[in-house]
């Protein structure tokens, strides 16, 4: 009967004997020393190039590509002829009102001098006449006085006379009178007017053929250029877009929670997966004012402004980028696997002999890898980092461990 209880303890007895020992054997850990290095914390995101000054070149009146001056990618000046419309409409336009204005200019010289020159050679004929008239009438009436002086002429023929002179006299005056009134104030007037309207043809019809030409707006690189010969433009479209590349805006997409972190002057490092092991050095100019939603993220849109001297980079393209907060030089550094929170108390877990001691800390910046610790730690101190076995042991205030080292 007893050899059946030592059959039954002997298991329990064995299981308790593992339990102690697993409990008291040294759990594996890898360690970590505390050293100094430079500690960078970053904002890490993706933006997007365009150029920090640049100018849409657009139609300004409709018609036919004629001739492309210029391609994609090429330095222009400003004013420069980029493309040049179909200008038959545009150059009969001109002819007709520059003969519409002839005109217009010939009639207010033919009224500045009194009117039509027939018609006031007519009349000046007739006056002529009207005086040679008179004159004849004057010397028959005169005569006529003479003969009635000497009773050789009745008192009829006398008045008869004198009728005839004051006939000659008034036609004379109808006929001045319609000199005068040839060319009246309201006929000037009407001219004038006419002629305006035809000056601003001519002007409108000059500005219509200059339009048919379209110039760089400002100068800089032709970033955008796609058109071809016999595409018709509209009024208003984008012919071309010109900017100045030397100096390129980012706009970096700020995820909501890291804004707090984003302050202006600050260094923002671009690199390009088109250029890989290249960097490009600008900094924070225009915090953003409200966020939005870009996919599936809330973000902040910050303004930055990067050199770009060599055109590397090009508007459109989609950049990495990094913002340097802060950066912490000397910095008494652990990795920050190394790093734990008890109790909402930040600490690690300290190599004392060869058992684990808590110890809290006080931590600053950080980056991807490593936590400064500005208190709490020195140099050379071993913490754990992680567990190699067995990986599930729990990590406790003093542990026995074996610990390794890199």
């Amino acid at each position: 009967m007893k050899r059946y209880w030592w059959l039954l303890i002997l298991p329990a007895l064995l299981l308790l004997w593992w339990a102690l020992d697993r409990r008291d054997s040294a759990v594996t850990i890898h360690f970590s020393t505390v050293r100094q290095a430079v500690i960078e914390s970053t904002v890490s995101t993706n933006g997007k190039i365009e150029p920090e000054e640049w100018a849409a070149a657009r139609a300004e009146t409709s018609g036919v590509v004629k001739a492309v001056n210029v391609e994609r990618g090429q330095q222009v000046k400003a004013g420069q002829t980029l493309v040049t419309l179909d200008t038959s409409a545009a150059e009969s336009a001109l002819a007709a009102a520059q003969a519409a204005e002839r005109q217009a200019q010939a009639e207010n010289a033919t009224l500045a001098e009194g009117g039509k020159a027939s018609a006031l050679a007519d009349l000046n004929n007739s006056i002529a006449s009207a005086q040679s008239a008179i004159e004849i009438a004057q010397r028959d009436y005169e005569s006529m006085q003479r003969l009635g002086a000497k009773q050789a002429a009745t008192k009829m023929q006398v008045q008869s006379a004198k009728d005839d002179l004051e006939k000659a006299k008034q036609h004379l005056a109808s006929l001045e009178d319609q000199k005068r009134t040839l060319v009246t104030t309201s006929d000037r007037n009407v001219a004038q007017a006419k002629l305006r309207d035809a000056e601003a043809a001519l002007s409108l019809a000059r500005h219509q053929l200059a339009l048919s030409t379209i110039v760089a707006p400002i100068a800089g690189t032709l970033y955008q250029f796609d058109l071809k010969v016999g595409a018709y433009l509209q009024p208003g479209t984008i012919v071309g877009l010109a900017g100045k590349l030397d100096r390129v805006k980012v706009t970096v997409y700020v995820d909501e929670p890291d804004l707090g972190r984003v302050a202006k002057d600050l260094p923002v490092d671009i690199t390009w997966d088109a250029q890989p092991g290249r960097h490009w050095w600008g900094h924070v100019t225009k915090l953003p004012t409200e966020v939005i939603a870009l996919g599936t993220r809330t973000v902040g849109e910050v303004a930055t402004i990067v050199d770009n001297p060599h055109h590397d980079l090009l508007p459109g393209v989609s950049v990495n980028v990094r913002i340097v907060a802060k950066v912490a030089k000397d910095a008494t550094s652990i990795p920050k696997a190394a790093l734990r929170t008890i109790r909402g108390v930040n600490g690690v877990y300290r190599l004392n002999g060869d058992r684990l001691s808590w110890k809290p800390i006080t931590t600053g910046v950080s980056d991807i890898n490593d936590v400064q610790v500005i208190s709490g730690l020195a140099v050379g101190d071993k913490v754990a980092d992680r567990v190699i076995d067995p990986s599930d042991a729990e990590i406790r205030d003093g542990l026995r461990v074996n610990p390794v080292f890199n």
